[in-house]
Order: C-alpha cells, then sequence, then structure tokens
C-alpha cells in the first residue's frame, strides 16, 4: 500500500487509483523559452522515480508531461533571434529531451505542446462561458473568480488576501481585479504566427488553461495524480484547479509537489536568472552522480545547490558504484528488502531507500572481505533491484560511463594535440616533440599527415 503526500488535503493518503491496476498521471513541464537546469532536472528526478516505483508495483502507468511553447517570453526572444515562435521553441524542447534523457529520465508517454492542442483549449473557453464561469472582453477571455467560491482550497490562500497580492494584474476590463486570463487577444506587435482564430477574435492561450485542456485530452476528465514543483501551486494548479472544476470535470484526485532547488537560498529560476544549466554541471559531475544528489532528498524537500553537497553524493553513489564492479555479474532480485518496499510506500521515502542500499552494500563488501560468495551475490542482485528503480543502477550506467570516459580522452588529447602545434607553430620542436613523447608513453600514437595529425591509442 503506497501512501502519498496530497497538497489538497495536507495529508499523507493511501493511494487508490481510479482504476484498478492503472495510475494516469500528468505533471507541468517546462516552458521553453531557454535552456533547462538542474531546478528543472530535480523536478523530472522526482517524477521519473514515482513513476519507476507505480510501474515496480504492478501498475500500469500513462505518464503525461507537457511543453508551453508559445508565451511572452518566447514571443520576444524569438523575435530577437529572427525567427518564428515555433523555430525557437522547438530549439529548447530538443535540448531538453537531450538533457533529460543523460540524466536517465524516462520519456514521457505522451509529451503534448500546447500549440497543438489549441482546438481542446477554445472548447474548454466555451463551456466555461455558457456556464457563467468565464467572459470575454475586447478579445481577451478571463476567469471570473468569483463565479467559483472553493477558489484558493488547493493553495490555501483566501481570496479577500489577494486583492491586495503583488501577482494580481491591474486591468479595469476585469469584473474583479483577481480574475485570470483564459485567452489573450492578438496584439499589433506580435506576429500572426504567434496567434489562432476563436470566436472571440485572434489571440493565443493563457498559461493556466493549456494543462486543464491537455491533461483531460490524454488522462480523461478526471484522473490520478498532477505534479509538478511546490512554486505551481499558486497561482498555475489554483487556477487550473479553478477552470477545470468550474467546467465540471473532476481532474485531479491526488496532488504531488517537488520541494525546490535553492541556489543561494533563493529558488532556482530562468525568470530571476540564478540557474545552472544541465548542460554546465554534468560537463563537472557524471550524469548519473547528478542524478543521484538531486533524487536523494526526500521530494517534498528544500534542496540547496553546493557542489561540496554534489561531491559528497557523487562519492556515496561511487561506494555502491565500486561494490557492484567487485561483486561481478548477478541478476536483480525479483523480491526486494521489505525495508526498501516499506520506505518507497511511505511517501516514496528515497532518503530512507537510499539507507536500505547503502546497508545491502556494506554487507555485500564485509560477505567479499569473507570470501563469502553466496551472500555477497545475494546483496548484488538486492542492490542491482533497488538502484534499477531509482534509475542509478550502475549495470545500466555502464555503457555511459564508456562514452564518457572515451569522450574525456578525446577531449584531454585534443588539448595536448593543440599544446603541440602552438609549439610547432613558434618553432620550438623540442617541446613539440616532448609532448608527442609524453603522450606515447600514455599509449597515444601521434601521426603527422597532409590533413593535420592523427592519433590512435596503443592496441586498437
Amino acid at each position: 500500500m503506497i501512501r502519498i503526500s496530497n497538497t489538497m488535503t495536507r495529508i499523507k493518503e493511501e493511494f487508490v487509483p481510479l482504476t484498478p491496476g492503472e495510475v494516469r498521471m500528468y505533471v507541468c513541464g517546462v516552458t521553453v523559452y531557454d535552456y533547462s537546469h538542474i531546478g528543472h532536472a530535480r523536478s523530472a528526478i522526482v517524477f521519473d522515480v514515482i513513476r519507476r516505483y507505480f510501474t515496480f508495483k504492478g501498475y500500469r502507468v500513462t505518464f503525461v508531461k507537457n511543453y508551453t511553447d508559445v508565451d511572452d517570453r518566447i514571443i520576444k526572444r524569438a523575435n530577437d533571434a529572427g525567427v518564428t515562435a515555433r523555430e525557437f521553441a522547438e530549439r529548447f524542447i530538443a535540448a531538453e529531451r537531450e538533457d533529460m534523457a543523460s540524466l536517465g529520465v524516462l520519456a514521457p508517454d505522451i509529451d503534448p505542446k500546447a500549440t497543438e492542442h489549441v482546438p481542446e483549449m477554445i472548447e474548454l473557453i466555451e463551456r466555461l462561458v455558457a456556464c457563467g464561469n468565464a467572459y470575454p472582453v475586447d478579445g481577451d477571455v478571463y476567469f471570473a473568480i468569483g463565479s467559483f467560491p472553493p477558489y484558493g482550497r488547493l493553495s490555501g490562500k483566501n481570496l479577500d488576501d489577494l486583492l491586495a497580492g503583488a501577482r494580481v494584474e491591474v486591468d479595469e476590463r476585469k469584473r474583479d481585479p483577481r480574475d485570470f486570463a483564459l485567452w489573450k487577444g492578438h496584439k499589433p506587435d506580435e506576429p500572426a504566427t504567434a496567434s489562432w482564430p476563436t470566436p472571440w477574435g485572434r489571440g493565443r492561450p493563457g498559461w493556466h488553461l493549456e494543462c486543464s485542456a491537455m491533461s483531460t485530452k490524454y488522462l480523461g476528465p478526471t484522473f490520478d495524480i498532477h505534479g509538478g514543483g511546490l512554486d505551481l501551486v499558486f497561482p498555475h494548479h489554483e487556477n487550473e484547479l479553478a477552470q477545470s472544476s468550474g467546467a465540471g470535470d473532476g481532474f485531479a484526485r491526488y496532488w504531488v509537489h517537488n520541494g525546490l532547488l535553492n541556489l543561494s537560498g533563493t529558488k532556482m529560476s530562468k525568470s530571476i536568472g540564478n540557474t545552472l544549466a544541465t548542460t554546465e554541471v554534468i560537463k563537472h559531475w557524471r550524469p548519473v552522480e547528478v542524478r543521484y544528489y538531486l533524487g536523494a532528498a526526500h521530494y517534498r524537500s528544500t534542496m540547496e545547490f553546493t557542489p561540496e553537497a554534489l561531491d559528497e553524493a557523487a562519492a556515496a553513489y561511487r561506494r555502491i558504484e565500486n561494490f557492484v564492479e567487485r561483486a561481478g555479474e548477478a541478476s536483480p532480485s525479483e523480491e526486494l528488502p521489505a525495508a526498501f518496499v516499506a520506505a518507497m510506500d511511505d511517501d516514496l521515502s528515497v532518503p530512507a531507500a537510499l539507507g536500505v542500499i547503502h546497508s545491502r552494500v556494506r554487507d555485500g563488501n564485509t560477505a567479499l572481505e569473507l570470501g563469502d560468495a553466496a551472500a555477497a551475490q545475494a546483496a548484488l542482485s538486492d542492490v542491482l533491484a533497488m538502484t534499477s528503480i531509482l534509475g542509478i543502477n550502475p549495470t545500466e550506467w555502464a555503457d555511459t560511463a564508456s562514452d564518457e570516459l572515451v569522450s574525456t580522452v578525446d577531449n584531454l588529447v585534443r588539448v595536448a594535440l593543440e599544446q603541440r602545434a602552438n609549439a610547432r607553430a613558434r618553432k620550438d620542436f623540442p617541446a613539440a616533440d616532448a609532448i608527442r613523447d609524453q603522450l606515447a608513453d600514455a599509449g597515444v600514437i601521434v601521426e603527422d599527415t597532409p590533413t593535420g595529425p592523427r592519433w590512435t591509442v596503443k592496441g586498437h
């Protein structure tokens, strides 16, 4: 029995799926106006582990994660770059997919884009207008917060307090300053390619509307889990809930939110410019070590990024890796240690689960030292099974590690050859010869050809 913290009820609840044996799960993805950062990576890894664990428990999981591929920032940056908003967004969608794959995050079953689901959004707005929960004005369409008394139940916000809130835009056309945009009318300075025809004129969707339309299209009007970062609870998820419920949909039954990753005490965010790109981080630590680090804390906790903490996580992962390398080969256990299952059943407690893994690593190392092959193999089987669920099984990352080693050697040799070329250019031939000899001592044979130096590893 899995128990999971539900943001809506603020308690840890037994998970009971809407359809026995199935889990339908929607997670808010990124707005693709820049490269993804490790805050995005943390959220992706959290829900990847949750997805993997439900699969291990025997559920058939349908996992949907969207891309917001049109908004003010995308349009502005695309204009500045001299490309269409679609071209600009596709560039960062491709980069995000590559980043997540490098961290072992499984691809979603469905990864819808907002721009490809405008008809569904228009249909949802029409339902809201028809039942009095929304109203058009000058090409825009707003959700009428006053028409939905339960507004605020997810985030715990008080409607009266929102009047003075900094998040509320001032717009005299609104019936209530707290009302939010479902549809934004086309502006003269915006490209026509970033707008769509509707009964209210050309325009584009509001951010909150997208997820309501896409989640229910693929998962039905009521589904099991809606996930995302804690920063999305308000206003994004609160508004999603209001518009979907207002239209008559049951929407999400469990709301699951991961804690944020801070940098220097501040939430990591592209909008305020304090981010670490995923591609930059994995230049300094192996992707599997980054995955271990970002997934090691409880998913609901806030993390403070520091290089020292990542170094410690990398060392912890290498203890697992070293044991697996020493212990040889074994098949993963079909039945996991009870303590591991208990930890994961209890609100997906990865810290406790990692404690079980490291305990079995210690058992295995002791068995190896005592020459107890059977006990070592049993420990190895358990470790392989548990680490697979967390996406950090060393045997599954072996090819990646090999590729990374080849890439590292290639980069080092290229640096040495560049230094040799510089020495030859300044006619310092003794220095050039010394670099070639040092490479030869390391097993790298350099051959000068008409098209430049070519190198091979001795014996290959």
